[in-house]
């Protein structure tokens, strides 16, 4: 019994044990009650309800430890790199355009550098972790991938209709991360508050088509953008890139508008 208390502690984060009593999250348990956990004399359902109360309050504290009541701290690292990718994404923009190529592939080569690094850095380093962190690094990809689409169509590198079907999926995103941001702010709510990027109120969870369909948005900007550059413009397999990106769009789209709850986790109540 002692082994098995052990384990549950351990489990729970707090390696103390108290032979009356057990703190967690505010809430005290006593030694009957943990007995109950694993005392077979005990109906199922309440050694689980039991067991999950636990469970269920040792997350609520993890999460009220890294947001402290909605507030968090944004100055990190990795919402750092994120900011200068979106400061950069004009300019980008502004390359493709005037047809300077080689330095657009510059600027895109440090876009995807930053991209990586920051999400190193905010999955290995849990000081560096923040809920806008989740919703800013999505965004400036989308705002990559909407300015690049639409400068490389403006100089004919890619078609009209996979232009817009990209934008249009991608600005449904974005309205829907505002409208997600409006339902979950508590009160009051007002305009300084909900523009306060301190205050998290919602945790953005992609879901695993998603993350197919970004990946496969920036490999074709990124080889329409070098296209011209190593002469492979309208080639074939750019061509089977621009299928594979128009249908992951499609259905990853889909999948938002049928099952937005649960890619979006309220965190303030």
């Amino acid at each position: 019994m002692q082994n098995k208390t052990l384990c549950l502690l351990n489990s729970l984060g707090n390696s103390r044990i108290n032979s009356k009593c057990l703190p967690v999250t505010g809430c005290v348990y006593s030694k009957l009650q943990l007995d109950t956990v694993f005392n077979p004399r005990y109906s199922v359902v309440r050694r689980n309800k039991i067991s999950y109360d636990i469970k269920h309050r040792k997350s609520e504290l993890d999460r009220k430890k890294i947001f402290r009541g909605g507030k968090e701290n944004i100055l990190t690292v990795p919402n750092l790199l994120t900011f200068s990718r979106i400061v950069a994404t004009p300019f980008l923009g502004y390359m493709v355009l005037h047809e300077h190529f080689h330095l657009s592939l510059g600027i895109f080569a440090y876009a995807g550098i930053t991209d990586l690094l920051d999400g190193y850095i905010a999955r290995n380093f849990s000081n560096q972790n923040s809920a806008l962190g989740t919703a800013l690094d999505p965004l400036a990809d989308k705002l990559l991938v909407i300015v690049l689409t639409l400068s490389l169509t403006n100089v004919q590198l890619i078609p009209m209709s996979l232009t817009a079907l990209i934008i249009l999926r991608d600005v449904g995103l974005i309205a829907s991360v505002f409208y997600i941001r409006y339902i979950s702010l508590p009160p009051p709510k007002t305009l300084s508050r909900y523009f306060d990027v301190t205050l998290a109120t919602a945790k953005l969870y992609p879901s695993m088509l998603s993350k197919i369909n970004t990946a496969l948005q920036l490999s074709l900007v990124a080889l329409s953008l070098a296209a011209p550059v190593f002469h492979y413009v309208d080639h074939p397999l750019l061509q089977a890139l621009w299928c594979a990106t128009g249908i992951t769009t499609f259905m990853s789209g889909l999948t938002y508008m049928l099952s937005w709850r649960k890619n979006f986790k309220v965190l303030v109540v």
